[in-house]
C-alpha cells in the first residue's frame, strides 16, 4: 500500500497522565467556560449535589440512583445503543446506519431520523442514546465499523454529528457521541497481544451499574494492551476532532471515551484528552464514560477527567481514600457529580413526562408511522454509480431475473445474534442492518424479493431468481408435460440470465465491532455479476455494503449497464431499493468515501503493532487521491440521477478583516466566534432535464498555502429539490471555522490571511465553478 512521505511531527498531545493534585483544570465552577443555555441545568445540578454526602455522591458517578439529605432523589441513567434505533427491544424501528443516512447529503434527513430514534427511546424509558457515533471517521477503508459512522470528511461528518445531537436534545434524550478519539480500528482494539477485538458499547442497558462494573472488571483483567494512536497536533484538531466539535456545540451530553490509547495513554484516563481538549478547548459541560476496558486504573481515570466509572474501581474506601490524602480533590468529585447531572436537566428529564424504563419486551410499541421514513432516507441514499443509456428507471419489464443471497432473507431471521466478534465478509441473506453496537433490532425486513415480487404481480412481469451467490443444478425443477419436453428452462445462472429484459444482481458486504474487514471485494460475487453479464444483455448491480466496496472486477463490462450502490438501508431496504429501481424516487445520494480502483490506490492499511503512527496526517481518503493525483473508480461525492443539473452565476461575498485567532469567548463548543458565519457564497442550480429530482451541489475551499493545508477540502453542501426546467439559488455560509487551520506553534485556531479559492461542484472532481475572495487579518 502506498504511504504518504510525511514526517512525523514531534508536536503531540502530551501522552503523559498527569495526576492533577488540586487542579481547577476543566472544573465547571471556575466559569472559564459561558455555559450559555446549559446555565439552568448547571443551577440544578449544583444545588442537588449539595445535598450529597461523600456516599452518595460515589453512588452517582458509578452508575447508581442517589439521594440527597433533604429527601429528593435521583434515579440512575439508563443507556443503550444506538443511532440505528434501540438495540434488543421488541416494538421498535430499524433505522438506515448512520453511515446511510449521512449518503443522503439531506441536512433534514439527518435531521428526522434522529429525532425519531430519540422518540423511540423516550418512549421506552430510555435516558441517554449511546451516540451518534462520529468515530471511526474512517482512516482506513478496512475498519470494521465504518457502517456506523458518517463518513470520511470532518466536515460532513461533523454536520451529521451535531444534527444528530440536535435531533436528541429537542426531543429530550442525552445523546452520547463515540468513540472519543481516534478509534480507527478493531484490530488490536483491546489489546496488542493479539488480532482480534471485542467488548460493547457503553455502560449498557436495563441495570448500569453491574453492567458498568462487569465491562470494567473485564477490562481491568485484560492481558496485554490496546495500540496507541499516534498523531501530531495539526492531524488530530483538522481531521479527527473536527466533528466533536459539532456534536459538544449541538448540545451532547455525554462523550463516551475509546478503548484505545492516544499517544501512549489510554483515552479515558488522558488529562490531555479529557480536560485540556473536551472539557476546555470545547468546552463540553457533560460526563465522560468509559467504552468497554477504557478505564483501568481508580485514580488515574477519577483524576484525568473520567466522570461515570466502576464501581469496583471507583468504590468507597478508594474514593475516600484519595480525598484523605489530596490526591484528588474535593472540587473534582463535585464536577463529576455534577457533569452526571447535566445533560439530565438540559433536556428536561426532570419535567417528569417520560415513562419508567419498561422492560425489552413488553408491549410498548413507540414506532409510530417511522417505516414511512426509514423507507423515504433509505431510497434518498442510494447512489446511482452508472446508469448506461437510460437503463434504469425500469418501466414494466416483461422479464426479470434476480440474483445473490442479499435479494432474499436469511434462512433465519430477522435478526442476527449480538456479536463483538466480527462478522462477514459477506452476508448470506439481505444486509439491512449492522453488527456488534450497529445492529438493529428489525420488527421485520422487506427484501428486494419481496419488493419486486409485488411489484412483478402489479405489473404483470415474469419473475425469475436464483437467490445465491453460486449456484448449480444437475437436474430440471421444470414441469414435465406428458409427451413434451421440459416446459421450463433449467435452472442455472447463465440460463436464468438468457432472453432476459433486465437482471437485478444483489450483492452486499458485512463487518463490525470485533474485527477489520479482510476485502473490498467478493470472488463469488464478482463472478455471479459476471456470468450474468456473459448472458444478460441488460445487468443492473445492487450493491449495500458496510464501507468501500470496489468495482472493477466488472464495472467496464459493456453488459453492466447500471450500478445501485448503498449502505445498510434498515427494516424498508427492498422498498427503497425499488423506489429507486423503477423510478418512484428520483436518485440523489452521493458517495461518503472514495471508492478506488485497486485495494492498493488506498494510502493506510490496517495496524498490527501497538503503535499506530498516523504519519499520512491529514491526507486520507479524497484529500490524499488529490494531493497525490491517484484516479479513483468513483471519488468522494459522486453520483448520478435520472435528470441533469446545470450550474452558474457562482456569487462571493468576501469577509471583513478578521483576526489572527478567536476573540469571543470561550463556550459550549470552543470559541463562540468560530461559528460565526464570515462569508457567503451562493450559485445557481438549474434542473435542465424532463423530470424533477434532488442535487447535491458542494462547496470546496483551497487555503492559502501558509495554512498548509490539503488540495481542497469540503465545506459546503446542500440537497435541493427542483422541478425539471426551473432553477433555485443556493446560498453556502462558511463559518470562522471553516476557513481556520490549526496553528500548531500557538495551539489555537488560526485564519490565514491570503486568497481561498472556492469551488462549487456535484462531486470532489466534478467541479463546474470557481472563484476566489481574499482574507485580511487584523491584531
Amino acid at each position: 500500500m502506498k504511504i504518504h512521505s510525511f514526517t512525523f511531527l514531534s508536536l503531540c498531545i502530551s501522552s503523559a497522565v498527569a495526576l492533577r493534585d488540586n487542579s481547577s483544570t476543566g472544573l465547571l465552577l471556575t466559569g472559564d467556560v459561558s455555559l450559555g443555555d446549559w446555565q439552568p441545568a448547571y443551577k440544578k445540578a449544583v444545588e442537588f449535589v449539595s445535598k450529597l454526602n461523600t456516599t452518595e455522591k460515589i453512588k452517582l458517578i458509578t452508575g447508581s440512583g442517589a439521594e440527597a439529605t433533604d429527601g429528593s432523589s435521583f434515579t440512575a441513567l439508563e443507556f443503550t445503543d444506538g443511532d440505528m434505533g434501540l438495540q434488543d427491544y421488541f416494538y421498535v424501528s430499524a433505522f438506515s446506519l448512520a453511515s446511510a443516512i449521512s449518503m443522503t447529503w439531506d441536512k433534514d434527513a439527518i435531521y428526522e431520523q434522529a429525532k425519531a430514534v430519540g422518540t423511540e427511546f423516550y418512549n421506552k424509558g430510555i435516558q441517554v442514546i449511546d451516540g451518534p457515533t462520529s468515530q471511526p471517521l474512517g482512516r482506513t477503508p478496512w475498519g470494521g465499523r465504518l457502517v456506523e459512522t458518517y463518513g470520511t470528511d470532518p466536515y460532513l461528518n461533523g454536520i451529521a454529528t451535531g444534527l444528530t445531537a440536535k435531533g436528541y436534545t429537542d426531543v429530550g434524550i442525552i445523546g452520547a457521541i463515540k468513540h472519543f478519539i481516534l478509534n480507527e480500528q478493531e484490530t488490536n482494539r483491546t489489546t496488542s497481544m493479539s488480532g482480534g477485538g471485542g467488548g460493547g458499547g457503553g455502560p449498557g442497558g436495563n441495570s448500569s451499574s453491574s453492567m458498568l462494573q462487569r465491562r470494567s472488571s473485564q477490562g481491568s483483567s485484560s492481558s496485554g494492551a490496546p495500540y496507541s494512536s499516534n498523531v501530531d497536533s495539526k492531524t488530530f484538531h483538522e481531521t479527527y476532532l473536527w466533528s466533536f466539535y459539532d456534536g459538544v456545540h449541538s448540545g451532547l451530553g455525554g462523550v463516551m471515551c475509546a478503548m484505545t490509547k492516544v499517544n501512549g495513554t489510554l483515552s479515558c484516563e488522558s488529562s490531555s484528552l479529557l480536560l485540556d481538549t473536551l472539557k476546555t478547548e470545547l468546552g463540553f459541560p457533560g460526563l465522560v464514560f468509559p467504552d468497554t476496558n477504557g478505564q483501568e486504573h481508580a485514580l488515574a481515570s477519577a483524576v484525568s477527567g473520567l466522570d461515570y466509572g466502576s464501581s469496583s474501581l471507583w468504590s468507597s474506601s478508594n474514593i475516600e481514600g484519595f480525598l484523605a490524602n489530596k490526591t484528588m480533590s474535593e472540587a473534582r468529585l463535585n464536577d463529576m457529580a455534577v457533569r452526571n447531572l447535566m445533560g439530565y436537566y438540559h433536556v428536561g428529564l426532570d419535567n417528569g413526562k417520560q415513562v419508567s424504563t419498561v422492560e425489552d419486551d413488553a408491549y410498548v410499541d413507540v414506532r409510530a408511522n417511522h417505516s414511512k421514513l426509514i423507507r423515504a432516507h433509505g431510497a434518498k441514499s442510494m447512489v446511482l454509480l452508472k446508469n448506461t443509456d437510460n437503463a434504469l428507471p425500469l418501466k414494466k419489464p416483461h422479464k426479470m431475473a434476480i440474483f445473490g443471497a442479499h435479494a432474499r432473507a436469511p434462512i433465519a431471521g430477522p435478526n442476527m445474534e449480538f456479536s463483538v466478534e466480527g462478522s462477514g465478509p459477506t452476508y448470506d441473506g439481505h444486509l439491512a442492518t449492522g453488527s456488534g453496537s450497529g445492529e438493529g433490532s428489525l420488527p421485520y425486513l422487506i427484501t428486494p424479493e419481496i419488493a419486486l415480487t409485488i411489484k412483478a404481480s402489479q405489473d404483470g412481469t415474469m419473475l425469475r431468481w436464483v437467490a445465491n451467490d453460486t449456484y448449480s443444478s444437475s437436474s430440471s425443477s421444470g414441469l414435465v408435460m406428458k409427451g413434451s419436453s421440459t416446459t421450463s428452462v433449467t435452472p442455472s445462472i447463465s440460463n436464468y440470465a438468457e432472453n432476459m429484459d433486465v437482471c437485478l444482481v444483489f450483492l452486499n458486504a458485512l463487518a463490525g465491532e470485533g474485527a477489520d474487514r479482510t476485502e473490498l471485494t467478493n470472488a463469488d460475487q464478482d463472478s455471479l455479476v459476471k456470468e450474468v453479464a456473459e448472458n444478460c444483455a441488460n445487468t443492473v448491480v445492487v450493491i449495500n455494503t458496510v464501507g468501500a466496496r470496489l468495482v472493477d472486477e466488472w464495472i467496464e463490462n459493456d453488459n453492466v449497464t447500471a450500478v445501485l450502490y448503498g449502505s445498510l438501508l434498515g427494516e424498508e431496504s427492498g422498498y427503497s431499493i425499488v423506489d429507486v429501481l423503477y423510478g418512484d424516487v428520483n436518485p440523489s445520494g452521493r458517495l461518503i468515501y472514495t471508492i478506488a480502483k485497486n485495494a492498493s490506490d488506498y494510502n493506510v492499511g490496517i495496524c498490527y503493532t501497538s503503535n499506530c503512527n498516523f504519519t499520512e496526517g491529514n491526507y486520507i481518503d479524497y484529500r490524499y487521491f488529490d494531493a497525490y493525483n491517484v484516479t479513483p473508480r468513483y471519488e468522494f461525492g459522486y453520483g448520478l440521477s435520472y435528470t441533469n443539473f446545470t450550474y452558474s452565476s457562482l456569487k462571493i461575498d468576501s469577509p471583513s478583516p478578521l483576526s489572527l485567532y478567536p476573540a469571543g469567548k470561550l463556550a459550549v463548543g470552543g470559541y463562540e466566534d468560530l461559528w460565526d458565519i464570515v462569508a457567503n457564497v451562493t450559485a445557481v442550480i438549474k434542473n435542465s432535464g424532463t423530470i424533477s429530482g434532488a442535487e447535491v451541489p458542494q462547496l470546496y475551499i483551497k487555503y492559502p498555502a501558509s495554512a498548509k493545508q490539503p488540495l481542497r477540502q469540503l465545506r459546503g453542501f446542500e440537497n435541493v429539490n427542483i422541478a425539471a426546467g426551473k432553477q433555485t439559488q443556493v446560498e453556502f455560509g462558511l463559518r470562522r471555522r471553516d476557513i481556520s487551520h490549526w496553528d500548531v506553534a500557538a495551539q489555537k485556531w488560526a485564519v490565514a490571511p491570503g486568497t481561498y479559492t472556492v469551488y462549487v461542484g456535484a462531486s470532489s472532481r466534478d467541479l463546474r465553478l470557481h472563484g476566489s475572495f481574499r482574507v485580511e487579518t487584523k491584531a
